[in-house]
């Protein structure tokens, strides 16, 4: 028997040897895939990124043919599961469903113990979405010049709420002040619901949230929208004009959902997947619900997600040293 498995290892070598490597890895990936795949989703369960990450797996499943199963590894602020992708067999299945907290945390946290370039190939950016800049009715700021107007007047005295943290909500809303030069106080929570809860209550003056979660607040007068926090308006809001069109130039604090293998996965592997994740970005059964909920579809290549990973390093590491911001706030 082990004798066998030497012959088949020595004809394995040889075949490759024989073809080249490229061919020998487009082999691998018109086999891929062969056993279901797991999207590893480094949150809780119940999430806008588990519901969305449901309707990719499923679309994913019809067009490879095989089961695309989530599996979800929160803690750490996602570095938890980020490193149990890294270090997973590097065969395309295990991927990582990341957020643009992956490009946060190498600023936060010391000792990561992956590099999210060196230990990660980017597979796909699926899809983008803004959150709305909302303020309690008692604030008397009608839109964001004149919210940045009272802030710079009044240093300390607008209470911003967050997610928590070292959060996309918390970064944004300190890249906001960088660049429009105020001040603003953070209130963190553990979530968005308290700090939903908090704003309505008029215990804080400002906060952000998805589309989805602010329709009903709008609806009921509880909030107002000053801003959406990017550099597109939203089909779901057109009326509300971006932060960049109000005196924040250059601002587009988007959060994202990507996909990467580790690194070392196959490019042609790679490729089969992205390919498969802009398929289902253009598929209108997985478009029509998540645009209902203010999210727009992408389905990059590798390349342009790689670029996307890079910019978004170089901007996260400006904010959290200009804003001195560290997890223990």
């Amino acid at each position: 028997m082990h004798y066998l498995r030497l012959l088949a290892a020595i004809a394995w070598v040889s075949m490759a040897a024989l073809i080249g490597p490229a061919a020998f890895a487009q082999g691998s990936a018109d086999a891929f895939a062969a056993r279901p795949v797991t999207m590893l989703i480094p949150f809780a369960p119940g999430g806008p990124v588990d519901i969305e990450g449901r309707r990719h797996a499923k679309r994913m499943t019809e067009l490879m043919g095989q089961q695309f199963v989530l599996d979800f590894k929160p803690g750490a602020g996602e570095t938890i599961g980020s490193n149990m992708v890294a270090k997973s067999a590097p065969d395309g299945y295990t991927l990582l469903v990341a957020s643009a907290s992956f490009t946060v945390n190498p600023f936060l946290y010391k000792d990561l113990p992956y590099d999210v370039i060196r230990d990660f190939a980017p597979v796909s950016l699926v899809s983008q979405r803004a959150s709305l800049m909302l303020v309690h009715p008692s604030v008397p700021a009608k839109n964001l010049v004149e919210l940045l107007a009272y802030a710079r007047a009044n240093p300390g005295k607008i209470n911003y709420g967050t997610t928590g943290p070292g959060s996309i909500s918390h970064l944004g809303g300190a890249w906001l002040q960088s660049i429009t030069n105020t001040r603003m106080t953070f209130i963190h929570y553990k979530g968005a619901v308290p700090a939903q809860v908090d704003l309505i209550a008029g215990r804080t003056d400002v906060g952000t949230l998805t589309m989805l979660a602010s329709q009903p607040m709008l609806k009921a007068g509880k909030v107002r929208a000053l801003a959406v926090m990017s550099n597109q308006r939203s089909a779901l809001f057109p009326d509300i004009p971006t932060a960049e069109e109000q005196g924040a130039p250059g601002y587009n604090a988007r959060s994202w959902f990507g996909v990467l293998a580790p690194a070392a996965t196959p490019a042609a592997i790679v490729n089969k997947l992205s390919e498969a994740y802009a398929r289902t970005a253009r598929s209108p059964e997985v478009i029509a619900p998540l645009e209902a909920e203010g999210i727009v579809l992408v389905g990059s290549t590798p390349a342009q997600f790689r670029q996307v990973i890079a910019d978004e390093l170089n901007r996260w590491r400006k904010v959290v040293q200009e804003n001195g911001i560290k997890l223990e706030e």
